[in-house]
């Protein structure tokens, strides 16, 4: 049995196209998208409607991520104030994107079990980790921390949500982070993908990279209304793809509660932030 896991595309089409030809090169007897397949990139209606054209024809399957339950909530109602106004703008320029089609964003359950043939050695995906799909895995996570975290009972755990590959084995199974397949933080920008596979009464796992027309991507960030339409904090969300690198996560810390209390202006902060990044 062969099972292939991606996530994060983070709406960047070019990249899902590429894991789509790479996942069927290999032919596995099933796929699923960990989540992150919209926003924070310039595409999300392209690749919604890719993932969804691969759902009903390959029967590819979907997990939530965070930014599929973001995009919902925001499209539930307007901004409390002005600083959040600004700070889910691209946000907000996705929904726009996906609304026409948000059924097909609906519904997507949180966790996916499943299990080889003949055999009970569960396999479990899910975007973050068992406290929820904005907490995420990765070699900074100590295994203490895992304590509660992980599902009873599986013979291997895959998330995403870091865009960092990882693996280790811990509490009695394999555990293992596929990366991003459009926006890697791990400095290399090439895509990334798990293949699982079932062999010998056990699960092999392989962490895949891949090359994606970059080149396409960046004019598609630009040529979207991504950029110009997107707020200043789209420009951190473009930086983080371009150099392969978080970001956003260390303008939060130090800005984010100042902005939302109206201290100081969410272009201000970026502006701010990105000078004392250099």
């Amino acid at each position: 049995m062969k099972v292939a896991v991606f996530s994060d595309v983070q709406a960047v089409l070019p990249a899902l196209e590429a894991a789509i030809e790479q996942i069927e090169a290999w032919r596995p007897d099933m796929v699923v998208m960990a989540g992150d397949l919209v926003n924070r990139g310039p595409d999300s209606s392209g690749c919604l409607t890719l993932f969804d054209q691969m759902r009903r024809e390959q029967g590819w399957l979907p997990v939530n991520g965070n930014h599929e339950v973001w995009v919902l909530s925001c499209s539930a109602g307007p901004p409390a104030n002005e600083g959040e106004r600004e700070i889910r703008r691209f946000t907000d320029w996705a929904w726009q994107q996906v609304a026409d089609q948000a059924d097909r964003l609906r519904g997507w359950p949180d966790h996916l079990c499943l299990h080889p043939p003949q055999a009970d050695a569960w396999l479990h995906v899910t975007h973050g980790s068992m406290a929820g799909n904005r907490d995420g895995i990765t070699a900074n996570t100590t295994d203490e921390s895992l304590v509660g975290k992980l599902p009873e009972g599986v013979a291997l755990f895959v998330a995403g949500h870091t865009h960092r590959t990882h693996q280790r084995h811990t509490q009695g199974m394999d555990v293992v982070n596929v990366g991003s397949a459009g926006s890697p933080f791990d400095g290399d920008v090439r895509g990334s993908y798990g293949r699982f596979t079932w062999r010998g009464g056990s699960w092999h796992t392989e962490l895949v990279r891949f090359n994606y027309d970059r080149e396409r991507a960046a004019r598609d960030f630009e040529a979207s209304g991504f950029l110009d339409e997107g707020g200043p904090l789209a420009r951190l969300v473009y930086l983080e793809w371009q150099r392969a690198r978080l970001l956003i996560g260390g303008w939060r810390e130090r800005w984010q509660a100042a902005v939302l209390r109206g201290e100081i202006s969410l272009e201000e902060s970026v502006s701010r932030y990105l000078r004392d990044c250099r």
